[in-house]
């Protein structure tokens, strides 16, 4: 029955796209065009002066997910600043490859520009691990004013060593705590608990310091584990749980905002440097638009998502003890176990620290 309201959420999410988007959804799903780039242009900010030029965009997610509504965003609002002449030709679900495979087909020039999870960038961009940090940012909010800002083109400003040129950061959820077992109020109630991560090393050490045992599982995985008492809890975005229904077993869901997730809009550097100044300006301006678009629609999800949860009889803990996860790891001072890293680097954490602190 949970799986069944799933799937009826998602076809709403879907019916709301449509009824937000104002228009063509950026010819998504259209393949007619791809890889039919004409690099040239002659200036104008307003598009009326730009020659026609189409130019692929890819997303690995399924045409429900929220990085695919907001490349279809994306499209759409290129199309319209350019009055037309920018189109974007929209792939998604797989067509293309997964994050992996899509991030090195960008980096190659067969695809124009790609909007993927920040962690299939960090396996060869390490910077940008610093967003992996827990209790960086208070809300996804923050997330979205520092990564957008001077700070964001900080992080990725050697993304050229690696063919890409950064255009935005969107959103992914902020990660919380949802067990089978045991409510969570504060740091003390996860002694001993498994609880599910992805495989990366910065998670696991999060939840080793707070004295839980974390077990590295693929999230194709996570049902069958929290179903038979291999993993007693996930840490996931509100959303995530009904999107992926992993959440049969689910009893208690805590809000504790522990670290947030992105997903980096990039396009390939030779692509890039092609193109017109007037025609890049409309797509690092429009980028930043489905960017905000993204943090917007997971916020929406997240309401809806949590109204499944509870109707399914989750119960919420929506003001938990943060600030004992944040005293258990030692504050700020956790980030020092780092510091010895090839990606970590003081001063960026330090302005990051600046803005949100």
């Amino acid at each position: 029955m949970k799986k069944f309201v799933s799937a009826l959420l998602a076809c709403a999410m879907v019916f709301s796209l449509a009824a937000c988007g104002g228009g063509n959804p950026g010819n998504a799903g259209n393949t007619s065009n791809a890889g039919n780039n004409n690099a040239s242009g002659t200036g104008g900010s307003n598009g009326g002066d730009i020659k026609p030029i189409t130019l692929t965009v890819y997303s690995p997610g399924n045409e429900n997910a929220v990085p695919t509504k907001a490349i279809a965003e994306y499209a759409r609002l290129v199309g319209e600043a350019s009055n037309g002449a920018i189109t974007l030709d929209v792939h998604h679900s797989g067509e293309l490859g997964n994050d992996a495979e899509a991030i090195e087909s960008t980096r190659m020039g067969t695809i124009d520009i790609i909007f993927a999870g920040t962690s299939g960038f960090t396996a060869f961009y390490e910077p940008a691990k610093v967003l992996d940090l827990p209790f960086l940012f208070e809300s996804a909010e923050q997330a979205y004013e520092v990564t957008n800002s001077e700070i964001g083109e900080q992080i990725f400003s050697k993304f050229g060593d690696f063919g890409l040129v950064y255009l935005s950061e969107g959103d992914n959820g902020m990660r919380h705590i949802s067990t089978t077992n045991r409510p969570i109020h504060s740091a003390a109630d996860v002694a001993g608990l498994k609880i599910r991560v992805p495989t990366s090393q910065l998670y696991l050490d999060v939840w080793e310091a707070l004295g839980a045992t974390p077990v590295a599982l693929a999230l194709t995985e996570l049902a069958l584990a929290l179903s038979n008492g291999t993993a007693e809890g996930q840490d996931n975005a509100t959303y995530h749980l009904v999107a992926n229904a992993t959440y049969d077993n689910i009893k208690y869901f805590s809000n504790i905002n522990y670290m947030w997730m992105g997903c980096t809009m990039a396009a390939n550097s030779t692509t890039w440097n092609k193109l017109d100044p007037a025609v890049q300006n409309i797509l690092k301006e429009q980028a930043k638009a489905a960017a905000k678009y993204s943090f917007d629609t997971i916020a929406a999800d997240n309401e809806s998502a949590t109204k499944t949860l509870q109707d399914a009889g989750v119960e919420f803990d929506f003001e938990p003890d943060v600030q004992s996860f944040k005293d258990a790891l030692g504050g700020d001072s956790y980030y020092d176990r780092y510091k010895n890293e090839p990606w970590y680097d003081q001063a960026l954490l330090d302005s990051i620290l600046a803005v949100v602190r």
